[in-house]
């Protein structure tokens, strides 16, 4: 699986109106307060994260990757394929089944199966990698997003979020190509416009959105950490 795909960094802010007009005629609003909630309700007792509740938050956070339209194309195909093989993996008729409800029990049982290398197996753990990679990159634009005045360009904050997060991870062509199509991004308050039904409640909520974001990162991450899992093919 690729880590994303390559966006179109011919967009003009004429194609990014339409983009995001049609977009918001096809997807429901962001609900901040949804994702607030799922992260906080997936974090298991001080060590793990529920991956049902997990994937439901990312449901959220890509309908607001789907809203934003083709400026984010580069994490949106992708992250709806890799939500699609974990969802995969949770409903299998198989005594394994158990071995993905949690993202420890599906670190160990990969691991001690041998499974994060064998060839023709789709990996849950190097699955949610991807995952984790990209939430680093929503977490980070968003919280930079919140201290913008409403009439400036959400493009700087957007760049330079990626470039500290999602880009690390990608080739040359790519990073290209998402930093191009950033500049047709639109102001503060127009994102926050289309992507949410009442903006005024949803600034409100953001900082409890992004402290729950933010706990469920920390945990998936100090999991990769602790099974050395961070580098996977």
């Amino acid at each position: 699986m690729s880590e994303f795909n390559e966006p179109n960094p011919t967009l003009s802010e004429n194609d990014t109106e339409e983009s995001l007009n049609t977009a918001k005629e096809t997807a429901e609003c962001f609900d901040i307060e949804k994702v607030a909630e799922l992260f906080a309700s997936s974090l298991l007792e001080e060590d793990d994260v529920l991956l049902d509740a997990y994937l439901a938050a990312y449901e959220e956070i890509m309908r607001f990757f789907q809203l934003m339209g083709s400026i984010f194309g580069f994490v949106s195909s992708d992250v709806r394929s890799k939500i699609d093989v974990l969802y995969a993996l949770r409903k299998t008729d198989t005594e394994e089944q158990k071995n993905f409800e949690t993202f420890k029990a599906m670190l160990v049982y990969e691991r001690d199966a041998n499974l994060l290398t064998k060839k023709g197996y789709v990996s849950g753990s190097r699955t949610l990698l991807r995952l984790h990679r990209g939430l680093e990159f929503f977490y980070e634009f968003l919280k930079r997003l919140q201290d913008l005045p409403n009439d400036e360009k959400t493009a700087n904050v957007c760049r330079t979020a990626y470039d500290d997060t999602l880009g690390k991870h990608h080739a040359f062509l790519i990073r290209k190509g998402a930093r191009l199509a950033m500049y047709a991004m639109p102001s503060r308050g127009d994102l926050l416009t289309r992507v949410c039904q009442d903006v005024q409640s949803a600034i409100a909520k953001l900082p409890e959105m992004l402290a729950n974001t933010r706990r469920a990162y920390d945990r998936t991450e100090q999991l990769y950490t602790l099974h050395d899992l961070h580098n996977l093919p």
